[in-house]
């Protein structure tokens, strides 16, 4: 009993590490958002070049899901997650020298470069460490992860009313990154690294369902992106403050955590999803069509439904790929590769924005890109049928690779 007891200790102080280091991976995204006009008229920078403080590191992010097990594999996920940790508080203390649009962007890329390997290290430490409670932990790290965001857009703008500038303001950030690298070094654990599957890899990526989820993630990630660079904006061309357009940013951002963490838990009981992901597609297509054609009428509305919609689609996403394949690690390895692949293309929609809005000084066909990809994906959810789950990818089979 005293040996379990001295077991289980650790892990609840594992299980608040991956709650706290959720919290660190979306401020620096989010928070530029309610100052991108001042950073546009300090840095002299065009919508396009602005676009590149989403597109860059949501690229990394995808490339990461593909490069970061290898890179595991060689540090060790402990090493590995302290090294991503720096990169991250690195990147935003960095932000004190961005004296041009270039040097903004690289710190930023320097800060999604960190993210890109945390995003695929910790889904490995839940299925390893916490088997017993993976929806309960993935749904509280995927409400983290916005609840941050949430943070970002409430806090910084706060500090630059204080007298801080937007720099500064935006180099705080590397504080809660520091405190969560401290809480890292004393808690995370020295696990053995798994190199990933080559060949299950391969596989997958012949399959043509992998590539559907790819599409799927990516359209739905899209519009989060795109509305956290330029929900903020959008508002402020029409005559808000910075307060008061980063308070959309909090209820948007409240609101993806709260349905991220509760509609998986409704959803749990039965093993086919869709219908609740149409529920969260509706809330999008509401939000976005509110945006484009009544921005004036009830802008916390459609800032919260389109926030409830991208939240719990985010989360019903991974519970759906990792629904089709009964074996952990094999299912682990979709996810993977559809979050790889779905970053990739979630990275385009804000910098197809940023062109739009050059061309027609508006942002409502953007918003309206969005109502169409909404109404894609709920398309391409109707092939979805978990009774299809073992024909479209026959891995039941299978043998998994680890031990």
């Amino acid at each position: 009993m005293g040996k379990q007891a001295a077991v289980s200790q650790p892990n609840y102080g594992l299980f608040v590490l991956i709650i706290l280091i959720g919290l660190n991976l979306r401020p620096f995204l989010v928070a530029p958002g309610p100052m991108i006009v001042d950073i546009i008229d300090d840095l002299v920078m065009s919508y396009g070049a602005v676009s590149l403080l989403t597109l860059v590191p949501m690229i990394l992010m995808g490339i990461g899901a593909f490069i970061a097990p290898g890179i595991q594999a060689v540090l060790g996920t402990r090493r590995g997650l302290l090294s991503a940790l720096t990169l991250l508080a690195l990147g935003s203390a960095l932000k004190l020298l961005a004296v041009n649009g270039m040097t903004l962007i690289v710190t930023t890329a320097i800060c999604g470069a960190g993210v890109a390997f945390i995003q695929s290290a910790i889904p490995g430490i839940i299925k390893e460490k916490f088997s017993n409670c993976i929806p309960l932990l993935t749904g509280l790290y995927s409400g983290s992860l916005m609840a941050g965001g949430a943070f970002g857009a409430h806090v910084i703008p706060l500090l630059v009313d204080f007298g801080y500038s937007w720099r500064q303001a935006l180099a705080w950030l590397a504080l809660p990154a520091l405190i969560t690298l401290a809480g890292a070094f004393r808690l995370l654990p020295g696990t053995p690294a798994i190199r990933p599957e080559t060949r299950l890899v391969l596989r997958l990526l012949r399959c043509p369902r992998s590539w559907t989820l790819m599409g799927v993630f990516g359209l739905i990630n899209g519009g989060y992106t795109s509305i956290i660079a330029w929900l903020a904006p959008y508002y402020r061309s029409q005559g808000w403050s910075t307060g008061d357009a980063a308070g959309l940013i909090v209820i948007l951002t409240f609101c993806q955590a709260s349905c991220a963490i509760g509609i998986p838990i409704l959803a749990r009981h039965r093993i086919d999803r869709r219908p609740w992901f149409w529920l969260t597609l509706m809330l999008q297509a509401a939000g976005f069509f509110g945006l484009a054609f009544m921005p004036a009428s009830y802008p916390e509305v459609w800032a919260g439904v389109c926030g409830a919609g991208l939240g719990g689609s985010f989360a019903l996403g991974l519970m759906i790929a990792l629904d089709h394949i009964p074996d952990p690690v094999q299912a682990g390895t979709l996810a993977a590769i559809m979050q790889g692949g779905g970053f990739l293309i979630a990275a385009f929609p804000p910098w197809l924005i940023a062109i739009f809005h050059d061309w027609t000084g508006s942002f409502q066909s953007g918003w309206l890109m969005h109502l169409m990809f909404v109404l894609t994906t709920a398309v391409f959810c109707f092939c979805l049928n978990p009774k299809r789950y073992a024909d479209v990818l026959r891995f039941n089979n299978v043998p998994s690779t680890q031990a």
